[in-house]
């Protein structure tokens, strides 16, 4: 599977700036799995897409103002720094720039020394690790000093850190925003509950390495970098008996999906329980647990367009971006929302099209009814036989 397989052209002016002056006014792209049709949407519109017995899986890691600027302690030179991922108390994986000029041993200040870094070692990639000397409590030094973490296409300087928080997140550790939640208020979360539909809180603490950008020609060959989860066992609780009782188990975002699916033993059946994930998922993978995903526009050629094209197939997720790009949506960070339900008989595990159903190309070969009849069947078949047997008898 070449990586130039997930490539889209996106005009420079779509890549949303700023945020919306509304979290959940957001357009809103539906792939509708009972029609096979897209439909478009503004976000709060979301709840008509869910139906009692559903389970909301939602990240609840908070972003911290993980970047900083200081300068070398020898000479005053000027250096950017980024937060990764803590070690162990005051000793930090950090991204430095410029990186060449950045030797262990080398001091660095901050807020003209209020924090000091002594750089320990150069580990994986060029990242460095740093041990923090100072005075007082580190979070409110950092919150004090640092700069939230936007990503590199976005210009704009943020007026409200708020807004690239979600508005339930609560565990801090994360580099970048889980960024699909950021269109829910506390309006919209209530109403979704009143709704009948559970909301399950998971933690990842999302770093770099699911932005990071492919540099193989082939899928295969590209290693994710680790990040910190952990699951509750009333979380796991939750998405266990819905998906016992036939619910959906629906994600808000790649980083929720990728936490359930880390924690996922067995077909329909996750567990309780903290790590460290470097799950890569691309066409090919067999979902576990995930139904739908609520998700934002993703980069070319990125792990997290390689991620959703799991969920649908490639060819159907070029077409939809390549009709939000004709329609003027948002993208990234910032940008607006799609929907979309698991299809599981597209690919097989080697990541070439279910020549059942599909196309080489990744045409359906026939009616779209006829094909969702098919993926009913499948479930059910699950649940008689178990999921090996399903597979091979519908692959």
């Amino acid at each position: 599977m070449k990586t130039s397989d997930f490539s889209y052209k996106l005009p420079e002016e779509l890549i949303a700036q700023d945020p919306k002056e509304k979290r959940d006014a957001s357009r809103l792209l539906v792939l509708n799995r009972k029609t096979g049709k897209r439909e478009h949407k503004v976000f709060n519109n979301i709840t008509d897409y869910l139906i009692p017995g559903d389970c909301l899986v939602i990240n609840d890691t908070k972003v911290i103002p993980a970047r900083l600027y200081g300068e070398r302690e020898k000479t005053g030179g000027k250096v950017e720094l980024l937060l990764l991922k803590r070690k162990e108390n005051n000793i930090w994986e950090t991204l430095v720039k410029p990186g060449k000029k950045a030797k262990p041993g080398d001091r660095l200040l901050f807020g003209g020394g209020l924090l000091k870094g002594k750089i320990l070692e150069v580990i994986e990639d060029g990242n460095r690790l740093i041990k923090f000397e100072y005075n007082g409590i580190f979070e409110e030094i950092l919150d004090s000093l640092g700069q939230m973490p936007l990503p590199p296409y976005i210009t704009h300087k943020l007026k409200d850190k708020n807004r690239y928080q979600t508005v339930y997140a609560k565990h801090e550790g994360s580099a970048a925003a889980p960024t699909a939640g950021l269109h829910f208020t506390k309006g919209l979360l209530k109403e979704i509950e009143d709704k009948g539909v559970n909301i399950a809180r998971v933690t990842l603490h999302v770093g770099l390495g699911t932005f990071r950008p492919v540099k193989s020609d082939n899928v295969e060959n590209h290693h994710m970098h680790t990040e910190e989860y952990h699951v509750s066992e009333e979380a796991a609780e939750l998405i266990n008996n819905t998906k016992r009782q036939g619910g959906r188990v629906i994600c808000v975002g790649t980083t929720s999906l990728r936490t359930i699916e880390s924690a996922a033993v067995s077909y329909g059946f996750i567990k309780p329980g903290s790590g460290d994930t470097d799950i890569f998922i691309y066409p090919g993978y067999q979902f576990k647990v995930t139904d739908a995903l609520i998700t934002n526009f993703h980069l070319p050629e990125s792990t997290l367009l390689m991620l959703v094209s799991a969920l649908e197939g490639q060819r159907e997720i070029i077409k939809a971006y390549n009709e939000a790009v004709s329609l003027k949506y948002r993208f990234f960070s910032f940008g607006d929302a799609m929907f979309m339900e698991t299809r599981r008989l597209v690919y097989n595990t080697d990541g070439t099209y279910n020549q059942k159903y599909y196309t080489e190309k990744g045409e359906l070969k026939l009616p779209y009814s006829e094909y969702i009849k098919e993926e009913d069947r499948f479930k059910e078949y699950i649940t008689a036989s178990g999921i090996k047997e399903a597979w091979d008898m519908f692959h």
